[in-house]
């Protein structure tokens, strides 16, 4: 097991893969669950369904709230 340390420093796949683990807990049912637009990568999984603790992480992650869909976004895991 890692420490939280280790963990905070993920990056690349690593990193990538923890933020698609923690958002298939708050499983979204559509068959297309992220999209970008304009080098943003928007993640459909409701904001305010997530725990604190996860929100935290994903910050961590690279992925920020989208207040105006009640969602997630990256400018991190973009398309550019």
């Amino acid at each position: 097991m890692t420490t939280a340390g280790e963990t905070a420093a993920l990056t690349g796949f690593d990193a990538l893969i923890e933020a698609f683990q923690i958002f298939r807990k708050y499983r979204h049912r559509s068959s297309s669950p992220t999209f970008c637009e304009h080098d943003t990568l928007y993640v459909c999984v409701k904001y305010s369904a997530v725990s604190d603790e996860d929100k935290a992480r994903l910050e961590i992650l690279g992925f920020d709230e989208n207040a105006e869909d009640d969602g997630f976004l990256s400018f991190q895991w973009g398309s550019a």
